[in-house]
């Protein structure tokens, strides 16, 4: 039971608060419930309150608490809150990996233990070293980015619902997003969180002045935003896209009996859209069958592609053969680039793969009790590919130029680090696949689909995001959802995008994490100094 090892005089935890954190930590992110607000819809969204309020509710849940009892108290209500808030694991194990429900519900505990720590090493350190007035909210918010930023790469990391994501639909802000990334957008929420907490701790004239000032000025960082993401004075072109969404379910989708069905289905959706397409993108892994082993499938998007006239991109699996010994002997999960005269010009390997998904950790002594869940047509693990890199699509208009695009596969979309890659090698546009069949009618796809709207904010570039079941998606370089389709429903997203024609790569694209970076350092630097006083103090007295 929360903070059942409190001592009758000492101050406990305000249940009710750490209660209601959970619940805006579940509200601050899209679902598939009926009060939920859809992506693009501008009234006014459940989402953007409860991202400003959950840290509010979750410090004063913790007020008065020792740092080691806040760690206690915290690691259980952050549990608590994210098994609830990743129950979609449940539909993913027991639906499409088939596995017995009793080890289902043991799901969601997984991702809630590797959240929960980092929830409860932000409640050590605020109560271990927060300071009075606006100092203690800017240090308070700097702590909590540091936070997101060590979760998103501890052991290879797991960021999906940092903070800063729950004002995905707030788009002027998003225009930091360019400088900072979305951890700029955790500082932002954290401080008016942070700043209501400790005025609703106290009540005081000061406490009130310094929600003022924090409230005010993330206001007034709206049109300050919104001028960063401006590109009026940029040239661009327009391309035509289309996104093909097969709508393939999960069970069936490498059943062999049904390949011929998938494939004519792929080929007839883009054939629909190709009089209105220069660039056709397919799904992850969405040709049942190895394109370049099997001649009759790469002869069939070769025709695709020639007849249309357009490039074509698409999912499937990359192979590797030992020839001395016959076999394969590495399988990869790829994006295939045909060129507009049939020609197989491009292979991109997917460099961040899913652990238990796609491959087992530590196989030498997991192995014996994990199977990789989305293995394909290879019963070994997949293997990742050497590093994020760009293809070169022919430039729309027959002139034989090219221009550079990013094909982020599936999970590879939920790190920032990984995707500003890209944009900082020369990306002027990002061709984002996955499938997002694995989580079933939940929240999660609309989240996922969220986190990509914030990768086209943070390069300031347009996305074409490809699902197999949904959500697939037109995204502009504000990181606004245009198009979308709508989940396990059969469709093409057509549409126009614009991309820069000579535009230098945002900040974040070319440096990174600079400011995570910063925030880090300020932490670190804060609390050795905070040490240094206490220690002098101590040796005064």
């Amino acid at each position: 039971m929360i903070d059942s090892v409190a001592g009758p005089e000492e101050p406990v935890a305000d249940r009710r608060a750490l209660a209601l954190y959970g619940a805006l930590n579940f509200l601050a992110f899209p679902h598939e419930l009926p009060f939920a607000v859809s992506l693009g819809t501008p009234a006014v969204d459940l989402g953007l309150i409860a991202t400003w309020l959950a840290p509010a509710a979750l410090v004063v849940g913790l007020r008065g608490l020792s740092p080691r009892r806040a760690l206690r108290v915290a690691l259980v209500s952050s549990f608590l809150a994210h098994v609830v808030f990743f129950y979609w694991f449940l539909v993913v194990v027991v639906i499409y990996a088939g596995m017995p429900l009793f080890l289902g519900l043991l799901a969601p505990l997984v991702p809630a233990l590797y959240v929960a720590p980092f929830t409860a090493l932000f409640a050590w350190g605020y109560a271990r070293f927060a300071r009075e007035g606006a100092l203690g909210v800017l240090s308070g918010a700097a702590l909590w980015v540091a936070i997101d930023w060590a979760r998103g790469h501890f052991l290879g990391g797991f960021p999906w619902a940092t903070l800063g994501y729950g004002l995905h639909l707030d788009t002027p802000l998003l225009g930091w997003t360019r400088l900072g990334g979305v951890y700029v957008l955790s500082f932002f929420a954290a401080a008016v969180g942070l700043a209501l907490a400790a005025w609703w701790c106290d009540r005081g004239d000061a406490r009130l002045r310094e929600l003022l000032a924090v409230v005010g000025g993330v206001v007034l960082l709206h049109p300050v935003g919104a001028w960063l993401a401006d590109d009026g004075g940029i040239e661009h072109e327009t391309v035509r896209v289309a996104a093909i969404q097969g709508n393939v379910d999960q069970g069936q989708k490498w059943d062999a009996a049904r390949r011929e069905e998938i494939f004519s289905r792929y080929l007839r959706l883009s054939r629909e859209a190709a009089p209105r397409a220069d660039w056709i993108v397919w799904p992850e892994t969405a040709v049942p069958g190895l394109i370049e082993q099997d001649a009759p499938i790469r002869g069939r998007l070769a025709e695709l592609a020639a007849e249309s006239g357009a490039s074509l991109v698409v999912g499937g699996m990359g192979v590797e053969v030992d020839w001395e010994a016959r076999r394969f002997s590495h399988f990869f999960d790829s994006a295939f680039l045909f060129d507009p005269d049939g020609a197989l010009e491009d292979r991109y390997d997917k460099t961040h793969l899913v652990p238990f998904g796609e491959f087992v950790p530590l196989r030498g002594l997991l192995g014996h009790f994990f199977q990789a869940l989305a293995s394909g047509l290879s019963s070994n693990d997949v293997t990742p590919g050497e590093r994020p890199r760009n293809l070169g699509l022919v430039r729309p208009g027959g002139s034989g130029q090219r221009r550079l695009v990013g094909v982020p596969i599936c999970y590879e979309l939920i790190f920032p680090d990984l995707v500003r890659r890209m944009g900082g090698e020369g990306a002027v546009a990002l061709l984002a696949i996955t499938n997002d069949a694995w989580y079933g009618r939940t929240g999660a796809p609309h989240q996922f689909l969220a986190m990509t709207a914030m990768r086209a904010a943070e390069n300031g570039l347009p996305v074409v995001r490809a699902a197999n079941t949904g959500v697939s998606a037109l995204i502009d370089a504000r990181g606004r959802v245009t198009e979308h389709g709508r989940l396990f429903e059969e469709a093409t997203v057509v549409g126009e995008i614009e991309i820069p024609v000579d535009r230098a790569p945002t900040f974040y694209a070319r440096h990174g994490d600079v400011f995570a970076g910063a925030c880090t350092v300020a932490c670190l630097l804060g609390a050795g100094a905070a040490l240094r006083r206490e220690k002098n103090q101590n040796e005064t007295h």
